[in-house]
């Protein structure tokens, strides 16, 4: 139920979604002739500011600042846990050919890590996180793309059956048992980390977080006004959803803080 229920909630808590809303419900009073104006002015000015001024970096940069990068010449681990997101099922299905998205970093670095840390096993945690799922797990695809890229069968783990971060950890632990005083990565977007982390802790593990897919620079150009007015958009809905997942996973007491820290 929490699944489903994230999924609804997400789609009209959506900021975009709900700028649309509020706007459309201002106009249908506009028509009607019961005012509505403010309502209208309301939602196309929340659009506007996220398409236009730098609220999703804003938002995003405590969340990407949380844990730090880490260099490939860290001691190496027994093991790199990979979580999905960064695949696109349903265009990998429909083409026949593998389609990664904007988190293509997470597959990447997978691959690169495996290939840093040869003794290390690499295990990849994802499903679908489609309420209505269609394609391919997001593991089958990763297991071709690793394939692809020459990481040998035999170091390879893949866990199917997860929707979201909280599976992620719970269905990891599951597969892969983690030893005591064994050493983990978990890779994850940047912006993902804090909830990545919080959760696999709930469930016993402390991974060292591995952040790839930054999406901001860490830097005074980040305030900047965004010259992409639809990545902002992207970014903002990002930053927002994320904000709302740290702080329902901690509602519910699937983690024990709401902004971990390493």
């Amino acid at each position: 139920m929490f699944f489903i229920a994230s999924k609804i909630f997400w789609f009209l808590a959506s900021p975009l979604h709900l700028s649309l809303f509020v706007a459309a419900f201002g106009l249908w009073l506009l028509a009607r002739g019961r005012g509505g104006l403010g309502l209208v002015a309301s939602g196309l000015g929340l659009l506007a500011a996220m398409t236009f001024l730098p609220l999703g970096a804003a938002l995003l940069r405590p969340l990407e600042a949380s844990f730090p990068a880490l260099p490939l010449e860290e001691a190496a681990p027994d093991g790199i846990i990979v979580l999905g997101g960064g695949v696109d099922e349903r265009i990998t299905q429909a083409r026949g050919q593998i389609q990664l998205n904007e988190a293509a970093e997470r597959m990447t670095a997978g691959a690169a890590l495996a290939r840093a840390f040869p003794k290390a096993k690499l295990v990849f945690s994802g499903g679908s996180g489609a309420l209505l799922r269609s394609g391919a797990p997001e593991a089958d695809v990763a297991r071709q793309l690793w394939r692809e890229l020459g990481v040998p069968d035999e170091r390879m783990m893949f866990e199917d059956r997860s929707r979201n971060t909280f599976e992620n950890a719970v269905f990891t632990q599951e597969l892969a048992h983690p030893g005591a005083g064994e050493r983990w990565l978990l890779v994850t977007s940047a912006w993902h980390i804090p909830r990545a982390m919080a959760a696999f802790r709930a469930q016993g593990m402390d991974p060292v977080a591995f952040p790839v897919d930054f999406r901001t620079y860490g830097t005074a150009d980040d305030w900047r006004p965004p010259g992409d007015g639809a990545l902002a958009l992207r970014n903002a809905e990002t930053a927002v959803r994320e904000w709302i997942g740290l702080i329902a996973y901690w509602l519910a007491g699937k983690t024990q803080a709401i902004l971990p820290a390493p």
